[in-house]
């Protein structure tokens, strides 16, 4: 079988991702199998949150990564690709320039997507293929800089939200109040849409880290009741101890805290017991639109 072989690179706050995927066409449609992903966690959100434009050095980080992204690309016969940037970029007064020069210096096109166009892709991972048609969910991606959130019936994407609220942004204690209020208002406002027992879907590299601390079995989901449990007991130890004694990822181990806490508002604030974690992301949804030719 011919094989197409696709790259989705996904600049984050926290971190930037290239995924590449391998899609063969079948008679039964096409079959995605992940060949290999790579992440390098450049915090573009430090300096965008922080100071409101990237940096000399960041900047540089930045393209050495896309550089090596496209050598990537290029080892592995990659033939279609697509790339964006998230909330720090957006929000930085240097963003576009910054992937303008991008463009012109590497040869690669980079871009910025907003908020609801972010939840859209995120959206493409064809998790509808993976819930109970019966029932209502709330599909929450929890990124460096913000949160997503779909409501989804019938499969069928019935609402969506943006929210400035995000682990890198929380860090750096630069999330609004309002925006805790604003985030709270539109989940009241689903109440009338939304059954007593719907269910979250959760996306991003931390709720699938704690998912994977959990033991679960694929396809269990994670209750409220342990994700607090894992909240108090990961926040009992430093930063330091967290990659010492718990094996967290330097960059994750400072922003699963912040993560846990988003997840537990919604929970809070929705009644909702689960979350279920398919491991998916922004670039799975990706990869899927540009396979589609919608991107």
């Amino acid at each position: 079988m011919d094989v197409t072989k696709i790259g989705a690179i996904d600049i984050g706050s926290n971190a930037i991702r290239l995924l590449i995927t391998n899609v063969w066409e079948t008679e039964k449609g096409p079959i995605f199998k992940k060949n290999v992903l790579y992440r390098v966690p450049v915090r573009l959100g430090k300096d965008a949150f922080d100071d409101g434009f990237i940096s000399v050095d960041t900047q540089k980080k930045l393209k050495h990564t896309i550089i090596a992204f496209k050598n990537l690309m290029a080892a592995n016969d990659v033939t279609k690709y697509y790339g964006c940037a998230t909330s720090a970029m957006r929000e930085a007064v240097n963003g576009m320039e910054l992937m303008e020069s991008i463009n012109d210096e590497i040869r690669i096109k980079i871009n910025i997507i907003s908020g609801s166009k972010e939840a859209e892709i995120i959206y493409s991972t064809q998790i509808s293929n993976e819930i109970d048609p019966e029932k209502k969910y709330l599909y929450v991606d929890v990124g460096g800089g913000s949160t997503e959130i779909t409501l989804i019936s019938n499969k069928e994407i019935q609402d969506s939200a943006s929210y400035k609220i995000g682990t890198v942004r929380l860090l750096l204690d630069k999330v609004k109040e309002e925006s805790w209020t604003e985030m709270e208002n539109w989940l009241n406002d689903l109440k009338d849409k939304i059954d007593d027992d719907v269910s979250l879907i959760g996306s991003g590299g931390n709720i699938t880290r704690l998912f994977k601390m959990s033991l679960k079995a694929k396809g269990e989901p994670l209750t409220k009741s342990e994700i607090r449990q894992h909240y108090n007991y990961i926040n009992q130890f430093s930063v330091v101890d967290r990659i010492r004694l718990l094996d967290l990822k330097p960059d994750r181990a400072d922003v699963i805290i912040p993560a846990a806490k988003i997840f537990l508002f919604i929970l809070d604030k929705t009644k909702a017991t689960n979350v279920f974690v398919p491991k998916i992301g922004l670039a799975d949804g990706i990869t899927k639109l540009l396979y589609a030719d919608k991107l």
